[in-house]
């Protein structure tokens, strides 16, 4: 079992950057693949980034390649998503999940947080 808090979400400018933490708890977060999915108003849940185990692997959607960056450190139980150059359609509520395989489907991932705002104002 796997709990996940995100931080860092805030309302901010178009260019600005922010920086997103998923914190874990429990023994085992080095055992996951970790991904960070974002639902806007009226949409769906989309994937944003996801990094492998170790944190050599990552990948990401494309609208987001070049100005997103995921990161773990696995010694702090901890998942970062560093957002750079943000748009008003980045808008969204932030999810940090927890899997057992490194994808950009929902249904990969076993455990969710329950989510932080992100509001990119043009």
């Amino acid at each position: 079992q796997v709990q996940l808090v995100e931080s860092g979400g805030g309302l901010v400018q178009a260019g600005d950057s922010l920086r997103l933490s998923c914190a874990a708890s429990g023994r085992t977060f080095s055992s996951y693949a970790m991904g960070w999915f974002r639902q806007a108003p009226g949409k769906e849940r989309e994937f944003v980034a996801a990094v492998g185990r170790s944190g050599s692997t990552t990948y990401y959607t494309d609208s987001v390649k070049g100005r997103f960056t995921i990161s773990r450190d696995n010694a702090k139980n901890t998942v970062y998503l560093q957002m750079n150059r943000l748009k008003p359609e980045d808008t969204a509520v932030y999810y940090c999940a927890a899997g057992n395989f490194l994808g950009g489907a929902g249904y990969e991932y076993d455990y969710w947080g329950q989510g932080t705002q992100v509001t990119v104002s043009s």
